[in-house]
């Protein structure tokens, strides 16, 4: 089944790195790759200063550039199992992200990011977590600028059991293990003494969701981060 990837870009390095895992990813996958340039204004800039003029100039240097990207990929790409779109867009990057999906019927967005430096800074960027926390109708894949595509061999999955699971997070997250015949390692880490009722129904709706896919429980004592937990595990 033919599948449709979103790869957000303002045709920086941490967007080329995103698109390049994702070719690698999905090497063996019939696919098309839509690449999506927001042009939108900045909060801290208004609109209303700009002339027509200006916004046109943004607008045609995003389809420039989007053009520019695209055919440089139909020239490099030498995988027949995809295919490139291009979106232009003057919403805010999440809304613009949030149209595509139901446009275009996105399986999947992979976003580059070049994550934050700081104590308090989130990881991934603030803007990158914004656009996670805003996408709700379509699994959201960040890629770490520059990071090394590696066959996915074991997918972590981290759960509190307390929140039912639907068809379509359970049917993605085995989709990724089918691509490369991942074992999925479902992680819980331990803050309560007993499984609630509630909980143990979950788990239960959760293995014979997986029955078919490799996969293990495993249940870890919680640590002062839950990264530190996961990184435990692996």
């Amino acid at each position: 089944m033919k599948k449709s990837i979103l790869i957000p870009t303002d045709f920086s390095e941490n967007s080329k790195s995103a698109l390049s895992y994702a070719l690698k990813l999905y090497a063996n996958e019939t696919c098309t790759f839509y690449f999506l340039n927001s042009y939108a204004f900045s909060s801290s800039r208004s609109p209303s200063l700009m002339s027509s003029n200006f916004i046109g100039t943004f607008r045609d240097n995003s389809k420039r550039d989007l053009t520019k990207l695209k055919a440089k990929m139909d020239e490099e790409n030498t995988n027949t199992n995809h295919t490139f779109g291009m979106i232009s867009s003057s919403d805010e990057l999440p809304h613009a992200i949030e149209a595509s999906i139901k446009q275009h019927d996105i399986d999947l967005v992979v976003m580059g990011t070049k994550g934050a430096i700081g104590v308090d800074a989130f990881f991934f960027g603030s803007y990158t977590v914004k656009t996670i926390k805003h996408i709700k109708s379509c699994p959201v894949l960040v890629v770490l600028n520059k990071q090394d595509f590696k066959t996915p061999k074991k997918i972590a999955f981290p759960t509190d059991f307390n929140r039912p699971y639907d068809a379509k997070t359970l049917k993605t997250l085995q989709d990724f293990a089918s691509l490369y015949d991942a074992h999925i390692n479902v992680l819980h880490i331990n803050v309560e003494e007993d499984l609630s009722e509630k909980q143990n129904k979950n788990i239960s709706i959760l293995k014979e969701y997986l029955k078919d896919t490799e996969h293990s429980f495993h249940w870890m004592p919680a640590y002062h981060k839950k990264s530190d937990v996961i990184n435990v595990l692996y």
